[in-house]
């Protein structure tokens, strides 16, 4: 993968993502434009610094951002306690009836599994939304989607590959999934990566995208940074950004991102779901990381839901009135998994 450090964050080189209102007034930096699903990859000739030129185009009044690169678990940024370790077959029991709520699910995509072998919603996925078989992080979206399930088993998954073997992806794709989702929207959406950018600032192009699906409770993991530093698409307004406390769901995980951006917390070491298959293991494993507290706060969200809307779900169970809050990782949402 073709990848730039910029100030502690990464970025595509070369690459700028934009509206198609700039691409006049940025023509003296084009090479050539890649446009597809409302999103506008401006490529830079030779010399031409993206975060210098998303500078400019902001000073005029433009939407725009360097391509930046979204890690599932940030492993650039210091990473979670722990790679997957295989456990044996965890009993699981599909929901009896079946719930109104998709849940989107963009990830590294995901694999075959007992737990959903014959569902509706996994003979949908397309061969290009298939976990990855190989890399560090193949697996990952399979994982979630085992967590998904067990904290909602009457939901479905709507499955998007954003990501690939090795948990990386950008920017641009990420948007483009997210507006191939408006004709559709889930009343869900799971985002476990994310990415620090080049400022610091919120990216406007992927604000806009979700901004553009006004009934999803989109959930993103804060990151496993052990930072207060903003992960994003977590720190985002109207994103419930979620960190991870320990096992006995007690205290802040030490690898989890925290601070005032972070709205929600959940159980983030030593959980166990579903898996690929292959080498050690059988399907199942145990992977620790704000990524599945994410899952967890999602899923609990989307049961929540099952009768009403995901919105006033989220609200009722995020109400720091009414539940248990933890030091700068929001209200903790608990778990028996």
């Amino acid at each position: 993968m073709d990848i730039q450090s910029a100030g502690e964050a990464f970025i595509r080189p070369g690459q700028v993502l934009t509206d198609r209102g700039a691409l006049s007034v940025a023509a003296r930096w084009t090479q050539a434009v890649s446009e597809s699903d409302g999103v506008c990859v401006i490529h830079l000739k030779s010399g031409a610094d993206p975060r210098d030129v998303t500078r400019d185009l902001r000073e005029r009044g433009f939407r725009a951002s360097p391509n930046h690169v979204m890690i599932g678990q940030p492993l650039f940024f210091g990473g979670p306690a722990s790679r997957p370790f295989p456990v044996p077959p965890i009993p699981y029991r599909p929901g009896r009836s079946r719930s109104p709520v998709v849940v989107g699910l963009l990830d590294t995509g995901v694999a075959k599994h007992p737990w959903w072998a014959g569902s509706e919603w996994y003979g949908e996925v397309d061969r290009e939304d298939y976990d990855a078989p190989e890399g560090a992080q193949a697996g990952h979206g399979t994982f979630i989607a085992g967590l998904l399930l067990r904290q909602a088993p009457d939901a479905a998954l709507a499955v998007r590959r954003v990501l690939d073997g090795h948990g990386a992806g950008d920017e641009a794709h990420v948007i483009r999934a997210i507006n191939r989702m408006r004709e559709r929207p889930p009343q869900v959406l799971n985002l476990s990566f994310g990415c620090h950018t080049f400022d610091d600032r919120p990216p406007p192009l992927l604000a806009d995208a979700l901004g553009s699906l006004p009934d999803t409770v989109t959930v993103a993991c804060a990151g496993n940074t052990a930072s207060d530093r903003p992960f994003w698409p977590a720190a985002l307004s109207g994103v419930v950004a979620v960190g991870a406390v320990d096992a006995a769901q007690e205290h802040r995980a030490p690898f989890s991102s925290y601070g005032s951006w972070v709205d929600a917390c959940a159980r983030g070491e030593w959980l166990a779901s579903a898996y690929l298959e292959g080498g050690d293991f059988s399907g199942y494993a145990s992977w620790s990381g704000t990524s599945f507290a994410a899952a967890l706060v999602a899923g609990a969200i989307a049961d929540a839901a099952r009768d009403g809307s995901a919105l006033d779900a989220a609200r009722q169970l995020l109400d720091p009135d009414r539940s248990r809050q933890i030091p700068d990782l929001g209200v903790l949402v608990p778990s028996s998994l």
